[in-house]
């Protein structure tokens, strides 16, 4: 069943004063619903924006490989493997680009399970064109920020941009998925990360690794960052966090 868009508005021919820091904008739309996603890519491509369009979940990863993509627009119900599968391939293979997923599925569940698979926001369908790009544009500029940003926690540093690690001005030797879970825990600061959204980040990982391989690596990653004045605590049952440690 074809689900419509609310627009608020018909989209602009010339594209607006907010829209012309994003006339780059690159996006992969994937949603099986023709006349839906032909909608949200005309109303991009009036924006400036370019906008791509795939049927199927199966073709993403290596469309991300191969393309320079800003945001990924992902239906949750594809034919072949789901949105949620899909974003799970994608997160293993290490891609941090934002996602937001589409879904007919209004339930908290679905909404936790598409959050805990590794996307970024959530829109539920029917919805209004301009929110969905208001999001889209929102998704951007904050990884934007953080492409450049210095974490800080106590005396732990990391360099989003350059992926180097330091506490005070010694540097830290970290592997690439050491900087992976590193940089999303110190974003995360004082809340916890699921066991599963920290995998799904990981290259090569995903729902299917075991407790012991990531457990392994967080048990690495502590050693080398908690002389920074941080405490990096498995929360059993629930997954990890970071923060300040209390001094003694």
């Amino acid at each position: 069943m074809q689900m419509p868009l609310r627009l608020s508005s018909q989209a602009p021919e010339v594209p607006s004063t907010s829209d012309k820091a994003f006339l780059s904008m690159h996006v992969l739309i994937v949603e099986d619903d023709s006349p839906l996603a032909a909608s949200i890519a005309t109303a991009m491509r009036a924006r400036g924006w370019r906008a791509d369009v795939s049927e199927r979940g199966e073709p993403v990863p290596a469309s991300l490989l191969r393309d320079d993509y800003d945001v990924l627009v992902l239906d949750i119900g594809l034919p072949g493997i789901d949105g949620l599968e899909t974003l799970r391939r994608v997160r293993e293979q290490g891609s941090l680009l934002p996602v937001l997923m589409l879904t007919a599925r209004d339930t908290i569940g679905d909404r936790v399970s598409g959050l805990e698979c590794g996307a970024d926001d959530y829109l539920v369908k029917p919805f209004a064109l301009d929110e969905l790009l208001a999001r889209l544009r929102a998704l951007v500029r904050r990884q934007d920020l953080r492409r450049g940003e210095t974490l800080i926690v106590s005396s732990l540093r990391f360099d989003a941009a350059a992926r180097r690690a330091h506490i005070d001005d010694q540097p830290i030797h970290l592997s690439a998925r050491e900087c992976i879970v590193l940089q999303y825990l110190m974003l995360k600061t004082s809340r916890i990360v699921a066991r599963d959204q920290l995998a799904a980040l990981v290259p090569g990982w995903g729902a299917g690794t075991s407790d012991n391989a990531l457990e392994l690596l967080i048990s690495r990653l502590r050693a080398k960052i908690e002389p920074g004045g941080v405490r990096l605590r498995t929360v059993r049952g629930l997954g990890y966090l970071l923060e300040p440690a209390v001094p003694g």
